[in-house]
């Protein structure tokens, strides 16, 4: 903690998957900050996108952030935040993934594209992304462009 921002300085604690156990660990090391139920808080079911069938993400429509968990996954040591390219990184990730152990943690269902559509058509100006850059820009953009690598590169794998 505190290698990229000083916690002091955080204004909102939010959690796309179920560390609010540690928030009033947070609270110690930023005092002034406040928990993200002060917005418009969404939680929208996405089965199998990106994992398992009981995923979901959580919207922040205040905001039109979407808390991606791990769409657009990236590793690595990224910057913080990028205006540019969030799909490259998540794509080379992705053809990576299918040579390894992990080959199937994405599967691609009938209903894939359309719940990346269904994401995308919500307009996101901010990509909160748990493993990688946040993404400022044309979020929806960003998220028909990742929908055509998840076609193309596991849409076009048998099944194993």
């Amino acid at each position: 903690m505190g290698r990229v921002v000083d916690p002091a300085s955080v204004r909102w604690i939010g959690f796309s998957h179920f560390e609010s156990d540690a928030l009033n660990e947070w609270f110690r090391v930023a005092p002034r900050a406040q928990a993200v139920c002060r917005h418009r808080i969404d939680f929208l079911s996405t089965p199998h996108v990106p994992h398992c069938w009981y995923a979901g993400l959580f919207f922040d429509r205040t905001e039109r952030t979407p808390f991606c968990s791990d769409l657009f996954f990236h590793p690595g040591d990224p910057p913080p935040v990028t205006g540019s390219n969030v799909v490259g990184p998540a794509r080379e990730s992705i053809v990576k993934g299918l040579a390894g152990p992990m080959r199937n943690d994405m599967p691609f269902a009938p209903y894939t594209e359309s719940t990346l559509e269904r994401l995308a058509s919500l307009a996101p100006r901010t990509l909160a992304l748990m493993h990688g850059s946040t993404f400022t820009g044309d979020g929806g953009a960003a998220i028909r462009a990742l929908a055509r690598v998840i076609t193309d590169t596991l849409g076009a794998q048998p099944a194993r």
